[in-house]
């Protein structure tokens, strides 16, 4: 079949599907993926067609505040709609949707008559089991996470209003509420897989048929693909480092939070790797430190002792699967969740909120994972279970069924 893969936001929202991409074209597939220009070399890399999706993603600044997050939202979604018409063609026989795409997805394919599939990298779905992942709430009892999932369902229909509307304009669709397009899809069972582990996320008992947790996409990284010689001679010359990283957080905070890192990582005795990141991470630490641009997680991280991050999906997923301890600096969205989750797993010490970030705090914790055995015990026991999950293999049998069904 000829398969659209739509996925915007960050770098963490878009990359799992290059993973996704390449297993369904090595089963035979002609697959596309939809993502905004800054992403189209992960695609290209990835051996996929890219078509560019118009809203721009590049950092302004972290945005904490929840009403400027929704009006930031609801901006970048309006701004989506306008071009995802045109990344779908005539011949597309699968569109497969992220969180983000799929509430503009779903008018797409009742205008096309194309079927599609969810593919999401974050549960979204009410349920007792935990509060809605994107508030980063702690848990309010069975009663309370359900009300509180049904609420942020109405406030993510509100946020992508606009842009569905002007979409249902433009494909000339009779006019439909955000929030009637959703209970649409619930009461079809629209077929929605997680690409998270189950290590992580077990399915909750009292999610609707059609809801399944399949394991993790990995980005795509390519065989041939080594570490630069200089990340080589710096694991080989010493004890294993930590690596540091922030992923698209922290945007324009590099220069304080280098500094930070290598004063926590001289008090903790230990040697440090930084990844620069969106926050342009960057600090002169002396032979014991060394500054990286972009290396892939599933290179590097086998390699080191600890991994300091922002608790982003796929980094906390990632940390996981190498087997490594983590301490985890949530921002904003659903870093706090997963943060919760690592440390309820025993593969991160309790999370240290960003705003309350300092470095005999980031010692202490460091200190602690990369030193007390629990930490690396209940890693390995996690990579072990993901070890057993193949996302990507779950998603290919879907979509063979759906083009069997055609």
């Amino acid at each position: 079949m000829k398969i659209l893969i739509a996925a915007a936001g960050s770098r963490g929202d878009v990359d799992p599907y290059t993973g996704l991409g390449a297993a369904l074209r090595a089963a035979g597939h002609d697959v596309a993926l939809a993502a905004t220009a800054p992403f189209a070399p992960l695609v290209r890399a990835a051996g996929l067609e890219f078509r560019a999706l118009p809203a721009d993603t590049r950092p302004r600044g972290d945005v904490t505040d929840r009403r400027e997050l929704m009006r930031t939202a609801a901006a970048f979604l309006a701004e989506l709609g306008q071009g995802f018409a045109g990344a779908v063609d005539a011949g597309t026989d699968l569109l497969l949707l992220s969180t983000t795409t799929a509430p503009l997805g779903w008018h797409l394919a009742e205008a096309t008559g194309t079927p599609s599939l969810g593919v999401y990298l974050q549960p979204t779905a009410p349920t007792g089991d935990f509060p809605p992942v994107v508030t980063g709430a702690r848990s309010l009892g069975r009663l309370g996470n359900r009300a509180a999932g049904r609420f942020a369902l109405r406030m993510a229909d509100r946020i992508s209003e606009q842009g569905a509307a002007r979409l249902r304009d433009r494909l000339g669709l009779a006019p439909l509420t955000a929030s009637a397009m959703r209970r649409q899809r619930e009461r079809a069972h629209w077929p929605v897989l997680h690409g998270c582990s189950t290590a992580l996320v077990p399915a909750p008992a009292d999610w609707r048929p059609g809801l399944d947790v399949v394991g993790n996409w990995w980005p795509y990284v390519d065989p041939a693909q080594r570490l630069p010689a200089d990340l080589e001679d710096f694991l080989g010359a010493g004890p294993r480092p930590v690596l540091i990283g922030f992923g698209s957080m922290a945007a324009g905070e590099g220069e304080r939070l280098g500094e930070l890192a290598v004063r926590a990582l001289r008090r903790a005795g230990l040697r440090g790797i930084l990844q620069s990141g969106s926050a342009g991470l960057t600090a002169d630490g002396g032979p014991d430190v060394l500054t990286v641009g972009d290396v892939p997680h599933a290179l590097l991280l086998p390699r080191v002792a600890a991994v300091v991050h922002h608790a982003g999906a796929g980094t906390s997923a990632a940390a996981l699967r190498a087997g490594v301890p983590a301490v985890t600096v949530p921002v904003t969205a659903d870093q706090p969740f997963w943060a919760r989750r690592l440390a309820a797993l025993g593969a991160a010490a309790a999370p240290v909120p960003f705003a309350s970030l300092t470095a005999e705090g980031l010692a202490e914790a460091l200190d602690r994972v990369v030193n007390e055995e629990p930490y690396a015990r209940a890693a390995r026991a996690a990579a072990r279970h993901l070890a057993t999950e193949d996302g990507a293999a779950r998603v290919l049998e879907a979509v063979e069924r759906i083009a069997r069904a055609r």
